[in-house]
């Protein structure tokens, strides 16, 4: 493996794959192409540049110019750039469609332009939609819910185009809920965390009563890795763990560890305009190829509110008045290459 590109490999999921890759391939070339938006930031893969072999590349997956210059001459493509905040999607649904949907048809037509021999597209179980008992597959149809699922479902659809049109080989995968260290607070785990840890009130949407599966981070990493090995080109893999929790089970726990009494320290606020009651996936497909979810919740759990303690720094002002931490994630689209 020579080069390896991987989009919104400065945001939180794409930070542990990038560790993986440069882990596993110690001598690629590898280029994390991200657009460092609010969610991304330097400090995530500052560990990981090395100059000359591994850099960062700052700009939009919608500039094809910009795709196709990094792009050439890839061995790799891992596709994890992605708007995946579901409440923001239903306050800015085109930002959505833009970044999941031209974005995803943008980087492909750049990957078919350049013949990139493998290309990883991640998407997530959302775009099957909720359901209440059982497991999705991935021969079910699509049936997605909130603007969010819809932009990353339209993104399957043209994945699946360049599979079928022009022989683009590619690789999909639906992942779960996935969590970890670095994750930007506006998911569940990381705000209960360092709402707990602020003293401030958790908010829970509606009842508490829709419940999620959680994925760490690395056995996501290493999924992906063994797809990169043994994935076959043209399939889709679900990807997801038997860690099925309430909203107000993961709140539990999470104040249980901080020795906090949640239901005095809990406000319930209004639902999203739509939110599923659940999501669950089929991943036998996925384990038959030998991989398995490693890491427990329970356990692992009390390690990530203690490295959002000991991190407290870089979100801290998320919570308060006070002006936001220096960082290279300005938002700007600008293209430009980091480098240590």
């Amino acid at each position: 493996m020579n080069k390896i590109v991987i989009t919104g490999g400065a945001g939180f999921i794409g930070s542990h794959v990038a560790e993986k890759m440069a882990e596993v391939y110690p001598d690629a070339e590898i280029h994390i192409l991200d657009k460092m938006t609010y969610a991304a930031d330097f400090e995530n893969i500052s560990h990981l540049l090395k100059r000359g072999q591994r850099c960062l590349c700052v700009g939009d997956v919608c500039d094809f110019e910009f795709c196709r210059r990094v792009t050439k001459d890839a061995d790799l493509i891992l596709h994890l750039a992605a708007e995946s905040h579901v409440d923001n999607s239903f306050g800015n649904s085109f930002c959505f469609t833009q970044s999941n949907t031209l974005g995803t048809h943008t980087l492909l037509e750049a990957a078919r332009v350049n013949e990139v021999p493998k290309f990883i597209h991640v998407s997530t179980d959302e775009v099957y939609g909720e359901i209440r008992t059982g497991f999705h597959k991935e021969t079910d149809f699509l049936n997605p819910t909130n603007p969010y699922s819809a932009s990353k479902a339209a993104g399957d659809m043209i994945v699946n185009s360049y599979t079928r049109s022009f022989k683009l080989p590619i690789i999909s995968v639906r992942a779960n809920n996935i969590y970890g260290i670095r994750q930007f607070p506006e998911k569940l785990i990381p705000r209960f965390a360092l709402l707990g840890l602020l003293g401030l009130k958790f908010t829970v949407h509606g009842d508490g009563s829709h419940s999620r599966r959680f994925l760490a981070a690395q056995d996501f990493a290493e999924g992906l890795l063994l797809l990169v090995r043994k994935g076959e080109i043209g399939e889709i893999y679900n990807i997801g763990s038997d860690s099925e929790y309430t909203i107000l089970q993961v709140l539990e726990m999470i104040s249980a560890r901080l020795g906090i009494e949640a239901s005095t320290m809990t406000e319930f606020v209004n639902d999203r305009p739509f939110n599923d009651c659940r999501y669950a996936i089929d991943s036998s497909k996925l384990l038959a190829l030998g991989w398995k979810p490693r890491t427990s919740f329970e356990s692992h759990l009390s390690e990530v509110i203690e490295w959002y303690k000991q991190n407290m720094r870089r979100y801290r002002h998320l919570f308060d008045d006070s002006p936001p931490l220096a960082s290279v994630s300005s938002g700007s689209t600008r293209s430009q290459t980091f480098e240590v």
